[in-house]
């Protein structure tokens, strides 16, 4: 949000969801899918709370894959990139879920956006 974004929808949505979240967007309001609006107003996920500090528990690959998921990109793609097995990719994160404690690619976007990992 703090880049611009004025919507964010999960992939799996409906498409009565997507039309709706079009018209939101084309009057000029925000939309954002339902699990996302719990997300933004979970409160035990602020940085004053502790929600920072567990991005220090990563190790520094992680931290590249964190980075290269909350880009949006696939597995094959992270793996690619850094020269690994999409395997290595999935343990990776599935391990990075665990401690952060997010359970959904839209939660690692959102944590991302909040520490000001991607724009």
């Amino acid at each position: 949000m703090q880049a611009g974004a004025t919507g964010y929808m999960v992939k799996d949505a409906a498409g009565k969801e997507l039309l709706t979240a079009i018209d939101s967007v084309a009057r000029g309001r925000p939309y954002f899918s339902p699990a996302i609006e719990r997300l933004l107003h979970d409160d035990h996920r602020t940085p004053a709370s502790g929600f920072a500090d567990r991005y220090d528990t990563l190790s520094a690959r992680e931290r590249e894959v964190f980075q290269l998921i909350a880009e949006a990109k696939s597995n094959k793609e992270v793996a690619v990139l850094l020269g690994i097995s999409p395997a290595t990719v999935e343990t990776h994160r599935a391990r990075i879920l665990q401690k952060l404690d997010v359970h959904s690619i839209a939660e690692v976007v959102l944590y991302a956006a909040r520490r000001g990992i991607i724009t």
